[in-house]
């Protein structure tokens, strides 16, 4: 589990910017705003991101800081005060209904604007942006700021958080033990590892291909400071 907040800015192909998990900002690349065409290419145009780390590293640091400090950073690289920041997409899956809401109007500003929520799993982040950019290209805002941030428990993924409802993952679970079994442990790494499984089956994928995207990440995490894992390893051990 880890914590963490990025943050993007996109902007239109005549000068407008929008974006999101640990924070995104979209926004204006100048201080003149330009009459919005419909259609029009949105570009990221600034991005901030805090560091991963696993929960509890900081004492006191909660997701309204995350937001601040990804947000802040997302704005000075755009070049752009927070006034310019129409609308905002938030994205997070551990956390109570408007905590975006929290996040952006007690850490960045009071303004008013509009905040849209998204919570969709692993591809929070990226649908956070997406929306983002669909506002822009819609024609209804200029400048939309795209923020994500978790907050995670700690230890293994743990189940769901209702159970007076039917789980969302209740067929991928029945699919998954009819076909691979369940084993005792954490289910999350089950899922993953036997979606492994069955694209070998499929497409004759081989270990080796897994373990080479483990390298290269491995590799490319020394050169990130804000990587929660900043240690190289060779490929015959990780394979």
């Amino acid at each position: 589990s880890t914590w963490g907040s990025d943050c993007t800015f996109l902007s239109r192909a005549f000068g407008a910017a929008a974006t999101q998990d640990p924070g995104r900002i979209m926004g204006k690349s100048n201080s003149n705003l330009v009459p919005i065409h419909v259609g029009k290419k949105v570009f990221v145009i600034g991005v901030g991101m805090t560091k991963f780390e696993k929960p509890g590293c900081r004492e006191n640091f909660d997701y309204p800081d995350m937001a601040k400090e990804a947000g802040q950073n997302a704005l000075a690289d755009a070049g752009i005060p927070y006034s310019s920041v129409e609308q905002a997409c938030v994205g997070y899956v551990y956390g109570d209904s408007t905590s975006g809401q929290r996040a952006i109007y007690h850490s960045l500003g009071l303004t008013g604007i509009p905040i849209i929520n998204v919570n969709n799993n692993c591809a929070t982040g990226s649908t956070a942006l997406f929306v983002a950019g669909q506002v822009i290209k819609g024609g209804l805002a200029n400048c939309v700021l795209a923020l994500g941030f978790e907050k995670m428990a700690s230890g293994p993924l743990s189940g769901s958080q209702f159970i007076d409802r039917v789980i969302p993952t209740d067929k991928h679970f029945e699919l998954m033990i009819n076909k691979y079994g369940l084993e005792k442990g954490p289910v999350a790494p089950q899922f993953f590892g036997n979606a492994g499984k069955e694209h070998m089956e499929k497409y004759g994928t081989k270990l080796e291909h897994f373990a080479k995207v483990a390298w290269k990440n491995h590799k490319h995490s020394v050169n990130n400071p804000n990587s929660q894992f900043q240690k190289e390893y060779s490929f015959i051990r990780l394979f």
